[in-house]
């Protein structure tokens, strides 16, 4: 494994200050952009990605005196290997050995503000930008180089950092840099290496953060311990509608450890000096303190009749209407389901907070959006935003807005009750469970018309979900906690996203081109339990809908699922990535076998991200209704590759995720609360059921970055769906796909 330095501003960052005054960056100033500057860039059509909005080649990267270099992003490591890539990146437009970089990723202090690492959106933002601003910087040593040593810049060859004329002289970059030759605006004009002399750029590299993971190396924020730090715990309701009516703390506060009880409304919480007296502390609070319950909604039994019956906000994303043609001979209506689902992060979500003396909040945290969540707990607790620092530190685990936010925000409330001592803050698993915001429950209805040899002449597709996206985007009202308090905070009504992302209808446009095609989004901003983003949004149900619905199509007329598809499916990368996994997989080979099936599935993520299919072998068992994912294949363009294992890493582990999912995953809940409070009532996906997986990368050259993080999700749950029919004959549209519901569903 290579061994690179990950800041990731963990232990102990540094602040701008304290860098500067130890001398450890060359005098380059740490001057981020603000809106002026920006505004300023607004004309310069050659950046790319985040470098339009933060256009200083300072802003990224640092000259060190000790002959490294310094990246700063504001992307965050989630375990989707961003920073390996942008490692790669940096290092070879940078020309250096990629042993010499640094990084330092998502302190909100430091690097620049990049937003919420989220809608694979790091490639082509984040690594776009990285590779640009490296060049550019490359550039300006050269044109440095060529002043020091008498020639012209296009003569000059650089090694690791080392800059030789065709007299043998040479400097270094380290040479170079005596002040702010950096400080400077990126032209986006400086040429790319080409393809023949990059080191690191479409090769497989190591992730720089695993040899930590591997060897048990403190990087998680779970073992993050400061001097002087102590422990809290939040006692929950017993359900979301419910305030604290009464409690005598008093018993509490004689407690062994006990540093303070802390109740701010309906919220409350203990600080004690070991965590196991936090614990315990917590667990007796939770037995002399009473709740004022509101109870009634839907529940998970009802929650599809609930988002047909709830008033919502209906708008129609795509009205393409049929020119000519033959009437109808048939029409095909289809009805699917998607459940509440978690995330469920093996480590519950934990946060570390230090309030000073002066007013300041210092928060360590997984968050994905630490810039953002910062901004929402300084207006939570009535500070400045610039008083409140955020550095990220790696977590277990989340693909979306899981509980990190909002532990990060309960450390902050107790840790405002204890200035000038770290406040460290885990949730349960029991809070986990009952309290991270959920995937959305979504209804899908496909209707299509055909003619009398199955061609698909009108699509209508009618989805209802609630929101996909409550993330605190700079909104205390986000943040569980602030809900709760004396003076609490509305929570603002949901908003779902519009194009061309898109939030609940994301991957609602079929990317086929059918004659006649209606979308209509059915978007509800009640909530009966709290949901936010979950991976990939809405596209997961929409393309598990889509792509069985096509199926369906496919079967009624007869045709090969790959060959139907085919006919809609004009975009030449999407038929790439079809027909590549059709062959991989052994399509046109494959002979049945009792009990056994294959599925396809296709989607570009978003209709803007990367090109995925999936063909998929299942076995189901009649006599218990149990699947056996047996094999699945994956083809892939997502561009230009710049780490094939980084792709390969993604796209495996989502289709991994969205098996769990698809055959186990669905929260329980009535009218008193969520009832899927642990393991055993909210199973995922076990080690021995993963299937083999055989990856097939479509490399683009210099085409653009496309995310990949959550590419294959839709096309997995699809592709299973696919799979499960062929084997049994029986079309399953609700999900998740549970033995007791297979077994219902199939003839006596």
């Amino acid at each position: 494994m290579n061994d690179i330095t990950l800041t990731d501003a963990v232990f102990g960052a540094p602040s701008r200050r304290s860098m500067l005054k130890a001398g450890g960056f060359i005098a380059l100033g740490f001057s981020l952009l603000g809106p002026e500057a920006f505004a300023q860039q607004q004309g310069n059509a050659n950046l790319q990605g985040d470098l339009k909005q933060w256009p200083k080649i300072s802003s990224w990267l640092r000259i060190n005196a000790d002959q490294t270099v310094t990246l700063l992003v504001g992307k965050v490591e989630l375990g989707q290997g961003i920073l390996t890539a942008v490692s790669q990146l940096c290092a070879d437009e940078l020309d250096i050995d990629i042993k010499r970089l640094k990084l330092i990723s998502g302190d909100t202090a430091l690097v620049p503000d990049e937003g919420v690492t989220a809608g694979s959106f790091s490639m082509p933002n984040c690594g776009t930008a990285v590779r640009q601003v490296s060049a550019e910087a490359r550039a300006l040593l050269l044109s440095l180089a060529a002043k020091s040593l008498g020639t012209e810049a296009a003569t000059l060859k650089v090694a690791d950092g080392k800059v030789t004329a065709p007299d043998g002289k040479s400097v270094t970059y380290w040479d170079l840099v005596k002040g702010q030759e950096l400080e400077v605006q990126a032209s986006g004009t400086a040429a790319m290496k080409p393809a023949s002399e990059r080191r690191y750029i479409g090769k497989p590299f190591g992730r720089v953060d695993i040899p930590a993971k591997v060897t048990g190396t403190a990087i998680y924020v779970h073992d993050y311990r400061p001097a002087g730090m102590v422990h809290g715990r939040v006692v929950r309701p017993p359900a979301a509608r419910a305030k604290l009516a009464a409690i005598d703390a008093a018993a509490v506060e004689s407690m062994p450890g006990v540093i303070k009880v802390v109740r701010d409304g309906s919220f409350l919480g203990v600080v004690a000096r070991r965590e196991e007296q936090a614990l315990a502390a917590a667990s007796k609070l939770s037995q002399v303190v009473k709740w004022d319950v509101e109870t009634g909604g839907p529940t998970s039994e009802t929650i599809y009749d609930w988002l047909l019956a709830t008033p919502s906000k209906d708008t129609v994303i795509k009205d393409q209407k049929r020119s000519g043609g033959p009437a109808p001979a048939a029409t095909v209506e289809q009805t699917y389901k998607r459940p509440y689902q978690m995330h469920g992060t093996i480590g519950p979500s934990t946060a570390v907070a230090t309030y000073d003396a002066a007013g300041s909040l210092l928060i360590q945290t997984h968050s994905q959006s630490v810039f953002e969540t910062g901004t929402a707990i300084a207006k939570m607790l009535g500070l400045e935003p610039s008083k409140v620092r955020c550095q990220h530190m790696q977590g277990s685990g989340c693909y979306g807005h899981n509980g990190a936010d909002d532990v990060a925000a309960d450390a902050a409330l107790l840790a405002r009750a204890v200035p000038g001592t770290p406040v460290r803050v885990q949730w349960s698993r029991r809070d986990e469970h009952k309290w991270e915001p959920y995937g959305s429950a979504m209804l899908l209805k496909v209707k299509a018309d055909v003619d009398a040899d199955g061609n698909i002449l009108d699509w209508t597709y009618d989805l209802w979900s609630t929101s996909h996206g409550v993330r605190p985007s700079g909104q205390a009202g986000n943040m569980l906690a602030a809900g709760y308090l004396e003076k609490p905070f509305e929570r603002p009504v949901p908003v779902n996203g519009g194009p061309p992302n898109y939030a609940a209808d994301r991957n609602a446009i079929a990317l086929y081109e059918f004659p006649g095609q209606k979308v209509t989004t059915h978007f509800i901003t009640q909530m009966p339990v709290r949901a936010s983003s979950t991976r990939g949004l809405g596209a997961y149900a929409n393309v598990f809908a889509i792509e069985s619905s096509i199926d369906e199509l496919a079967a009624r007329a007869k045709a090969d699922p790959v060959e139907y598809r085919l006919r809609y499916l004009k975009d030449q990368r999407g038929r790439d990535v079809l027909t590549k996994a059709a062959e991989a997989f052994g399509w046109s080979k494959w002979e049945k076998k009792a009990g056994h099936g294959r599925g396809i599935a296709f989607a570009r993520y978003k209709n803007l991200a990367a090109f995925t299919a999936i063909a998929m072998e299942v076995s189901v068992d009649p006599s218990d209704g149990s699947i056996k994912v047996l094999r699945a294949t994956i083809a892939n363009d997502s561009g230009e590759i710049v780490n094939p294992d980084g792709i390969a890493n993604q796209l495996e582990g989502g289709l991994i995720q969205s098996l769990s999912w698809s055959l186990k995953e669905a929260v329980k809940f009535d009218g008193e609360g969520i009832r899927s409070s642990d393991w055993e009532a909210y199973p995922i996906l076990t080690f021995e059921e993963v299937p083999h997986v055989d990856i097939v990368h479509i490399d683009r050259p210099n085409a653009p970055f496309l995310g990949t993080g959550e590419a294959s999700q839709g096309p997995t749950a699809a592709a299973l769906a696919n799979a499960i029919f062929d084997a049994c004959g029986v079309r399953f549209r609700d999900l998740p796909f549970t033995p007791d519901r297979i077994k219902a569903g199939l003839p006596a």
